[in-house]
């Protein structure tokens, strides 16, 4: 039975994880860990037997406790203050929360198992934004973080090369694009959208106006349920030491995704810039390029965009 460790268990990705695993009906064992309790349901899951507990990573012996307990064949790293806007506003804070406890990852794995495979999480937003005339990002491209979160995932990366050529270590890399779809909190920018959206067509607001920061920005959406299809996919078949941009490979604006969700739900609106919304300094566009992970592992996005924000939107709808 294969052993999954997930970091950073309670947060949305988790939760869509566990129900990808349970949809491949094996039996597989997951130990969650997360400084907080779980929103949903996860112990639940038919094929996938699951336990949770609470736990500070930058607590590297009680972590290389738990790698020699549980005996993990795989460890997810979903653990991180993944807002750029967060980083922002607690720099020193989400720098040094991301970047220490996946160094205590790495050592304790060095120390406890070598064998295990760890893949490591990172972002689009390392790269910077698209220069004139460049269409996408591929993995080779140069890196131009210009966040606190983003200096972050680099010094991931490094790190992690540290450790797969210096120590051996078993660790694929990703850059993650933004992913969407139901269950993601309103600190995210669509699923603040469609929050805002659903609220104002339920009070029957008349003439709407959605407050937002800069809704010109592009970027590369795709579904959090392909996400983690791609995840599995690279502990079992991802190359030792390599990355993969996790992506559509097309790009949409804000302000393109707000007249989709406005068309989901047969309303009109206005929108507002609001100045203390607008972030220090940001990406204008990132999209991607995925044809390596199709090549490595034949993964390939396969939920529409219109079904995401439709799914979001229902979700956002119940709450």
């Amino acid at each position: 039975m294969d052993r999954y460790l997930i970091t950073g268990f309670s947060g949305f990705v988790g939760r869509h994880f566990l129900d990808y695993l349970n949809t491949l009906g094996r039996p597989v064992s997951v130990l969650g860990l997360d400084l907080f309790d779980p929103e949903f349901g996860w112990n639940g899951h038919g094929h996938v037997q699951t336990d949770f507990q609470k736990m500070d990573l930058l607590d590297r012996e009680g972590f290389e406790n738990i790698l020699r307990q549980f005996q993990p064949k795989f460890i997810l790293h979903l653990a991180s203050y993944s807002s750029v806007a967060f980083s922002w506003e607690n720099p020193v804070k989400s720098f040094q929360n991301n970047t220490n406890i996946f160094l205590n990852v790495l050592e304790a794995v060095r120390s406890v198992d070598p064998r295990i495979r760890v893949l490591s999480i990172g972002s689009s937003e390392e790269y910077g934004n698209l220069a004139d005339g460049q269409p996408v990002f591929r993995e080779q491209d140069p890196l131009h973080p210009i966040s606190p979160y983003a200096v972050a995932r680099v010094s991931q990366e490094m790190l992690t090369n540290v450790y797969v050529q210096g120590y051996g270590l078993d660790i694929v890399m990703t850059r993650s694009f933004n992913h969407i779809g139901p269950g993601q909190k309103e600190t995210f920018v669509i699923a603040s959208f469609a929050k805002r959206l659903v609220q104002m067509k339920k009070d029957a607001v008349a003439s709407p106006i959605l407050t937002t920061g800069d809704i010109s920005l592009i970027r590369d959406f795709v579904d959090v349920r392909d996400v983690v299809r791609a995840y599995e996919g690279l502990l079992k078949q991802g190359k030792k030491g390599e990355i993969y941009n996790i992506c559509s490979g097309v790009g949409h604006s804000l302000k393109d995704l707000i007249q989709q969700m406005c068309l989901i739900l047969e309303m009109e609106i206005s929108t507002e810039t609001d100045a203390g919304r607008i972030r220090p300094s940001d990406n204008k566009v990132i999209i991607g390029a995925n044809e390596k992970i199709r090549r490595d592992i034949g993964w390939q996005p396969g939920i529409p965009l219109r079904k995401s924000l439709e799914d979001v939107i229902d979700f956002w709808t119940r709450k």
